[in-house]
């Protein structure tokens, strides 16, 4: 994957940041198809992105696996 895929994945979570639900199976999708470094940005994006929106904090689980 190049790094438009990264900003593709990027768009799509902002996205569906609505419903958590949603976010949070985007966001599985995304860790089984990104590089290891891709994930490594995503996880710090994902970091910044969650404070304004805490509902999301419960995704970050996905991170954690």
């Amino acid at each position: 994957m190049t790094r438009p895929m990264f900003a593709f994945t990027k768009s799509i979570l902002e996205r569906v940041s609505f419903d958590p639900l949603l976010f949070c199976k985007e966001l599985e999708k995304a860790f089984k198809s990104l590089l290891p470094y891709e994930i490594e940005q995503l996880t710090e994006w994902l970091l910044s992105y969650t404070i304004e929106k805490p509902e999301l904090k419960q995704c970050l689980i996905i991170v954690n696996k």
